[in-house]
């Protein structure tokens, strides 16, 4: 039998983007990042004006950072010790959406920490990028692990036999998202590793 499967994203998932974001913006261009109103699109403000930052300059300082800033990201907390119970009893990949010629770098930042994992990468729902991974590894069951709730929402649309934790362990950001287990489109909402262990565990022997 093929072992169970847990397919997890990475940035406030794995390791924190929001906030090494946020510092690099601030020292390097000049630009206020604030996600309390939970709308990435207007979060970014010019310091010396106030005026939001253009559309196009927004995903251009995006594309920066994760160019040349990746190595500012850091663990989440609890999750090294996690993933390695989580990987005694699973295997685990990482499915992220970032552009393909990232793949290597994301997987390559991952190794830094100790995670040597596979890489996935997607743009836009995920829902048919698992499917695809589940289709090549048909796990005897298998868990999704995402900070956004439109995610878990293509996943349970595509694959409702997935588990589906919600997880956003950035404290600044999540309390300003939509959060899919009240949706209905996660069996939990569950912030930070320590706690996410043992509901991981129990889903996978479940």
């Amino acid at each position: 039998m093929t072992r169970p499967l847990v397919i997890s994203d990475c940035d406030e998932v794995l390791l924190y983007m929001v906030a090494p974001f946020r510092d690099w913006l601030g020292e390097q261009h000049g630009v206020i990042f604030d996600m309390s109103g939970g709308d990435f699109i207007s979060a970014m403000k010019h310091r010396d004006t106030g005026e939001m930052v253009e559309r196009a300059d927004m995903w251009r300082l995006l594309n920066l950072f994760f160019d040349g800033e990746m190595h500012r990201q850091g663990p989440v907390a609890g999750m090294i010790d996690a993933m390695a119970v989580l990987r005694e009893h699973a295997d685990v990949v990482v499915l992220t959406n970032l552009l393909d010629h990232r793949q290597d770098a994301r997987r390559r930042q991952l190794a830094d920490h100790g995670l040597d994992l596979r890489v996935f990468t997607n743009q836009g729902p995920k829902g048919p990028a698992l499917k695809a991974i589940l289709d090549e590894y048909r796990p005897s069951r298998a868990i999704f692990i995402d900070d956004l709730a439109q995610h878990h929402g293509s996943v349970a649309d595509l694959a409702p036999d997935v588990g589906r934790l919600h997880l956003c362990a950035e404290p600044t950001l999540a309390p300003h998202i939509d959060c899919a287990h009240v949706a209905g489109h996660a069996h939990a909402r569950i912030d930070d590793w320590p706690q996410a262990l043992p509901w991981l565990l129990g889903r996978l022997h479940a």
